[in-house]
């Protein structure tokens, strides 16, 4: 038996990162799964191999959100289950963001999850079923890097949002959760660290090398952590933003 035999699952940000990590293990835990992501070619790839349905979506689009939801409902007949993976992390500081940068960010890391959970929760609700939601958020939502406030401000509202949702529809058995995830190993990363840092191809041994445990957060840890929140297993914990990292929000030395 897997932790999501016969649940249907929507995860927006699917098609590559922990999103993707997320699909794979969702798929194992006998869930059935659409995913959706801008990138055809990816998508389609991640379908091939795990049998979920890849639905192409600019979640930018405030329709398009909602309708990943609706599309997934015409073709599975509900939505048990939904995950906000999708994220921006393009740089911006406080003084050099622009107005597109900041909109950029809160159409993505905001905006896009309020319209799918809305989506979401009303299926759930309609059809007096339970349901659960987990949104990945981010452990810079505490204050963050001075490179990532447009960032830090979406998902700090994200965090706000999670728990709103959680409070407003615990009656109706949806249980709303948020992982605060840390410093990832993900391709994206890969791409951020080269595109905006300078990395060289050395950056993560030497990255990893720096952190207490070792390496960076690992998309197939977090990914199982996912599944057990949406799963039965989590028990009645709903409206909880839990910290993912190995960096103690708040310790000094």
């Amino acid at each position: 038996m897997g932790l999501l035999d016969d649940k249907v699952v929507l995860v927006n940000g699917g098609s590559q990162g922990v999103g993707a990590g997320i699909v794979r293990a969702a798929v194992r835990e006998g869930a059935t799964v659409a995913f959706t992501g801008r990138r055809a070619e990816v998508g389609d790839k991640l379908a091939a191999e795990t049998g979920a349905h890849f639905l192409p979506a600019d979640l930018a689009d405030p329709a398009q959100a909602r309708d990943s939801v609706t599309r997934t409902v015409a073709a599975y007949g509900r939505v048990d289950a939904l995950v906000n993976a999708a994220g921006l992390t393009s740089r911006g500081s406080l003084l050099d963001t622009t107005p597109e940068l900041f909109d950029a960010h809160i159409a993505i890391n905001l905006r896009a999850p309020f319209f799918a959970m809305q989506a979401a929760v009303a299926d759930m609700v309609g059809r007096k079923a339970p349901g659960t939601v987990v949104n990945i958020i981010t452990t810079s939502a505490h204050g963050g890097q001075p490179y990532l406030a447009p960032y830090v401000a979406a998902k700090a509202g994200l965090v706000g949002l999670t728990r709103n949702a959680a409070h407003a529809h615990r009656f109706d058995r949806v249980r709303i959760n948020g992982l605060n995830i840390g410093w990832t190993d993900t391709e994206g990363e890969d791409a951020t660290q080269r595109a905006f840092h300078g990395a060289d191809d050395d950056w993560l041994e030497k990255a990893a090398g720096q952190q207490p445990m070792g390496k960076l957060g690992q998309v197939d840890e977090i990914a199982d952590f996912v599944v057990f929140l949406l799963s039965d297993r989590s028990g009645v914990v709903t409206g909880s933003v839990i910290d993912w990292d190995q960096i103690v929000i708040g310790g000094l030395d």
